[in-house]
């Protein structure tokens, strides 16, 4: 009887520590996978992620032999294999001045060659820069009233003011397109050219800018919906502790534009609103909700950003998971293929082309059929169900990139902008950063002079005329 009570307590007692143990595994297994969770997150870079490169730099690069912080030296200047580039010499219609040398007198057998020289071609400032120009306007009194009226001045003095329209580009320009703040160009102004110039003056000079791009910025707004193929991207865009939005639309080729918008909006009805709902174009975008919504409401034909997607996949494959790290190995070899096949498609027939495509799409579709329970493996695999032939898109369509990079790339100097400004104050400096940027971007796709189209346009409003097009392609 006494053994059988002993054994009792006995059972209870281990129940009790069996019961402690159980409740201190699961506080260790949650806190392994909190710790987990963080060290995946602290292993995010820019190419297994959606962050900006510039992320990276917190991380010291790798070098060959495999040490942090010592990346492999190479000779400076131009690299072995790399060809010469050398400068174009001046035509003769800008070279203003020519001095001729020879020697003093003539050297013992020694005679000139007729028309061989020696060019040195060099560039040199002026001592002064900018010309002042005075415009007088007679005054004449009524005879019979005595009331005193000026004769009238031209347009373009009266719109300019004190800055004339090419200076005003100028300036422009360097707010613009060198992010150079108010107190830089004073300085510049002062040291360089020789004219003081007040803060609320620029500030003046800049909106006269702007308002003489609006035409043109207005017409690249209009001729969005008669695109066939863009790239539609947004970035953040911050406004005395607001937070807007900068997006972007970009029509590819030499002949295409890129427009920029601020908007306070992230959502669908931006690009409603700018698209229209009968938009049936193809739109290069990310996974983002805006874009997912869009496609459902309009005709509109997508295609997902595989550089998102990729990021996504090489993240599983630095989890500590096996079973999810393990996936997302599996699942990059079929990607890996994919494009492998895309890049050869100018050596297949169009037949084989056909087939080689189909069989990459489906491998990537078998591999990503049954993940693991890991979320983040989950995600990517939903992504294909809900989705997937908006992934294959450019499979279809030879013209259609795989990646949303052409808009990204856009967003650079934004993102400088933003970086250095910290944002605008008001509406009128966000319809001075969406026009210049759309003038910036849209001027070098175009190989064109971003400050000759400024100044185009600037005389064109100083004159009451019409604005100069930033649309190359036919309406």
């Amino acid at each position: 009887m006494g053994s059988r009570r002993r054994a009792c307590r006995n059972c209870e007692r281990l129940e009790l520590r069996l019961a402690e143990l159980e409740r201190q595994l699961a506080a260790a297994l949650a806190r392994i996978a909190e710790l987990e969770g963080q060290l995946a997150a602290a292993r995010k870079d820019s190419s297994t992620s959606s962050k900006p490169p510039s992320s990276d730099i917190v991380k010291p690069p790798a070098s060959s032999s495999g040490k942090p912080g010592r990346p492999k030296k190479r000779r400076a200047g131009g690299q072995p294999g790399h060809p010469r580039h050398v400068r174009p010499p001046f035509p003769p219609e800008q070279i203003d001045r020519t001095f001729v040398y020879a020697w003093s007198e003539s050297v013992e057998n020694w005679e000139p060659l007729p028309g061989e020289f020696r060019v040195v071609q060099q560039v040199e400032l002026r001592e002064k820069l900018f010309d002042v120009v005075e415009h007088r306007a007679q005054l004449y009194r009524h005879v019979a009233s005595g009331r005193i009226e000026a004769a009238p001045l031209p347009s373009e003095v009266v719109q300019g003011g004190l800055v004339g329209p090419r200076l005003t580009a100028l300036l422009a320009y360097q707010k613009g397109a060198c992010h150079m703040s108010y107190g830089l160009i004073q300085r510049f102004c002062s040291d360089v050219l020789g004219l003081p110039i007040s803060t609320g003056e620029l500030a003046k000079v800049v909106q006269k800018a702007s308002a003489a791009l609006e035409g043109a910025h207005e017409e690249v707004r209009a001729a969005l919906p008669r695109q066939n193929r863009l790239n539609v991207d947004e970035t953040g865009h911050p406004e005395c502790g607001r937070r807007l939005w900068t997006w972007g639309f970009h029509a590819p080729g030499p002949r295409g534009f890129t427009f920029y918008r601020i908007d306070p909006a992230r959502s669908c009805e931006v690009l409603l609103e700018f698209l229209g709902e009968a938009f049936s174009g193809v739109v290069g975008c990310d996974y983002h909700g805006a874009y997912r919504k869009f496609l459902d409401e309009t005709p509109t034909v997508v295609q997902f950003c595989w550089a998102h997607l990729i990021r996504d996949v090489k993240f599983l494959t630095t989890l500590s998971d096996r079973v999810a790290r393990r996936w997302g190995e599996n699942l990059l070899g079929p990607i890996k293929q994919l494009f492998r096949t895309w890049h050869r498609r100018e050596e297949m027939s169009a037949e084989v082309w056909r087939r080689a495509a189909e069989k990459a799409r489906r491998a990537v579709l078998e591999a990503v059929r049954r993940p693991p329970p890991r979320s983040e493996a989950q995600n990517v695999a939903q992504r294909f169900r809900a989705h997937g032939d908006q992934y294959f898109t450019f499979l279809q369509l030879p013209d259609v990139e795989p990646t949303n990079n052409a808009m990204e790339r856009r967003f650079r100097f934004v993102a400088q902008e933003r970086k250095l400004t910290q944002g605008t104050r008001g509406d009128a400096g966000q319809r001075w950063c969406e026009r210049i940027w759309t003038v910036l971007a849209t001027c070098a796709q175009q190989g064109r002079s971003a400050f000759q189209f400024l100044s185009d346009s600037i005389h064109a409003h100083f004159q009451s005329q019409q604005f100069p097009t930033l649309l190359l392609q036919k309406p």
